[in-house]
């Protein structure tokens, strides 16, 4: 997230804050100094006070926010507003890409598939996103305060580290996700926590972020959690971040694609398609070797594919003929 403020700030947020949240005047060319800090602001103050009793002439005089980057009420307020707006222009995006160009349509006719189940889809994840950003406001503002493991400079630890740090970072994400998610079937928490997520037996890619808010941040706590415990290149975290809720997105596309040497190790769509189906299966998040290796993985099979069932549908309603190939609808009007 400090990634977002460093280049925010300057960009966007300082003009913004000095016009709602206005300030003292300081000397045009120490505005983006002055916006630094509250030190850095009373110095700028200062110094244009000073030059002011002083001047023989008019100088250029600018105002910068009463509110400076390291105020905590506009690191807060800053952090929701990109946490909030960067997560549904991430979704609205990825997932509409992921739904027309990848997601097969004929799955909306599988007889599990829910009315206006899209839209259920979307108000859901519109109604988490909120909540599940203030949620995760302590981890995020630790970070922009300093308190995390993230640096900037990638000779601090090397090349090498970038590497190590990444297959660390998906390690350690996929072997807690796998138990969180797994512990939220427990019959005590799934219908509290995890349960408005399983309402989509047949998800689309709308159904991404589609949890309970306490759910969403649950599962995104190890995320959070690392940079506190394992150094890391702070653009690369950033990187890291983005990739997972695209990957998120990717695993709800419901492309069933079975026979491929990934699948054996690769948390795949069709792995996550079964695991809304049958619920007891295939918790992991990016590989399937924790599943494996606590015995709930479920090996996708083209029998198990859910457009078998939503082609049958499709063929007694009169949509397909045995085939697969379309019938021509009668118009309304006629």
């Amino acid at each position: 997230m400090d990634t977002a403020l460093e280049i925010l700030d300057p960009l966007v947020f300082d003009h913004a804050y000095s016009y709602f949240f206005p300030g003292p005047t300081v000397a045009c060319d120490a505005v983006s100094t002055a916006s630094w800090s509250t030190s850095s602001l009373l110095n700028a103050v200062a110094a244009h006070n000073a030059t002011a009793k002083v001047a023989t002439a008019a100088i250029d005089s600018c105002i910068v926010s009463s509110l400076p980057r390291d105020d905590i009420r506009r690191q807060c307020a800053s952090i929701l507003f990109v946490a909030g707006f960067g997560a549904a222009a991430i979704y609205f995006i990825f997932a509409a890409f992921s739904y027309y160009l990848v997601f097969d349509r004929r799955l909306e006719h599988h007889p599990r598939f829910l009315k206006n189940q899209i839209y259920q889809e979307i108000m859901s994840s519109l109604w988490a996103i909120p909540f599940i950003d203030l949620l995760s406001l302590p981890f995020f503002l630790a970070e922009v305060r300093g308190h995390s493991l993230l640096y900037t400079r990638i000779d601090e630890y090397g090349w090498s580290w970038i590497f190590i740090s990444t297959a660390l970072y998906m390690v350690f994400n996929d072997f807690f996700i796998y138990w969180i998610h797994r512990l939220e079937h427990h019959p005590s928490v799934y219908k509290y926590v995890h349960k408005p997520h399983h309402k989509w037996i047949v998800p689309t890619p709308w159904a991404a972020i589609a949890f309970h808010p306490v759910d969403g941040f649950l599962q995104s706590t190890p995320y959070h959690i690392f940079v506190f415990i394992c150094p890391m290149q702070k653009y690369l975290y950033a990187v890291l971040f983005i990739l997972v809720q695209l990957w998120t997105i990717f695993i709800h596309d419901g492309d069933m694609v079975t026979g491929t040497w990934s699948e054996k190790f690769i948390n795949s769509p069709a792995h996550h398609t079964l695991h809304h189906m049958y619920f007891t299966c295939n918790y992991g998040q990016y590989f399937t070797w924790a599943d494996n290796y606590f015995d709930s993985h479920r090996d996708p099979r083209p029998e198990l594919d859910p457009i078998h069932e939503s082609l049958r549908a499709m063929r007694e309603k009169g949509l397909i003929d045995e085939k697969g190939n379309p019938i021509p609808q009668k118009k309304k009007s006629d």
